[in-house]
């Protein structure tokens, strides 16, 4: 499945795996690595008060608390498929963010219903300006899920970030998130604020993931309060490129989206 994105060959793919009952984590983490997708989501049914599914993620190098792109993917895998009517949500249970659930919203997109993660300020680490290509940054927090988010100067220094993925992974972080807000002349704009996520200890190849739902948990918090806006839009500004809809609801994040299908099949062990 490519999530967030309306065309395929966009967005972030994700692999979806579901489930006749409950599997091994070793045997999951392997099925992710062979997939070698940034994230490979297993679903299977389950018969609880408060969920319908459970769901867990893997990276092709561990087993990740949030991936927003992911449980896009896996809800669309599920209408689409029938398991699930398309006029009803879907409740999963994660192992560490709680009951996530997804719904249909009034525009035939994905609206996922996640924890807020506001960063909280730290200092830089050392060496993050360096491994970042020497760019001068405005600010620095961290959140729960222990990304750092960085703000650079403007959407033009986002796109041209060139980073140092070996001195990065030394950064005692799960991944590095950068972002700019729009200049106020740029605000014709289809969205709010850009970001990038780079991901070197949880992601092979270049280590940067083309579009991060779970990091907008904490980018819609940290630009709602310095634009007091309560709904946004924020382009992700890897080669793929994706857009992703917010909505802040108190402590929770309405991230909204859409996902197409580009293979299925059986697998066979």
């Amino acid at each position: 499945m490519d999530a967030f994105t309306d065309r395929p060959f966009a967005g972030n793919p994700a692999g979806v795996c579901l489930l006749d009952g409950a599997a091994d984590p070793d045997w999951m983490q392997r099925v992710a690595a062979e997939m070698k997708h940034s994230e490979t989501a297993f679903v299977r049914r389950i018969d609880e008060p408060e969920a319908d599914f459970e769901l867990r993620w893997f990276t092709p190098l561990v087993e990740v608390a949030l991936c927003g792109h992911a449980t896009m993917a896996a809800a669309h895998a599920l209408y689409e498929t029938g398991a699930v009517a398309a006029d009803r949500p879907i409740r999963f249970r994660t192992l560490k963010s709680g009951v996530l659930t997804v719904a249909r919203d009034a525009d035939g997109g994905l609206a996922m219903d996640f924890p807020s993660c506001p960063p909280e300020f730290t200092p830089p680490p050392a060496g993050l300006a360096e491994a970042l290509g020497g760019v001068e940054i405005g600010w620095t927090g961290r959140n729960v899920q222990n990304d750092l988010i960085v703000e650079l100067a403007d959407e033009d220094v986002v796109h041209r970030l060139k980073p140092d993925m070996a001195a990065l992974a030394r950064i005692d972080a799960r991944g590095v998130v950068v972002t700019a807000h729009l200049a106020e002349r740029e605000h014709d704009r289809e969205h709010d604020f850009v970001s990038r996520f780079f991901g070197a200890r949880l992601l092979l190849g270049d280590g940067e993931d083309p579009v991060t739902g779970s990091a907008h948990c904490a980018l819609a918090p940290f630009w709602s309060e310095r634009t007091n806006l309560q709904e946004m839009t924020g382009y992700q500004a890897s080669e793929r490129g994706g857009y992703v809809r917010m909505a802040m609801r108190g402590d929770r994040v309405i991230i909204s989206g859409e996902a197409v299908t580009v293979l299925d099949g059986t697998l066979r062990v």
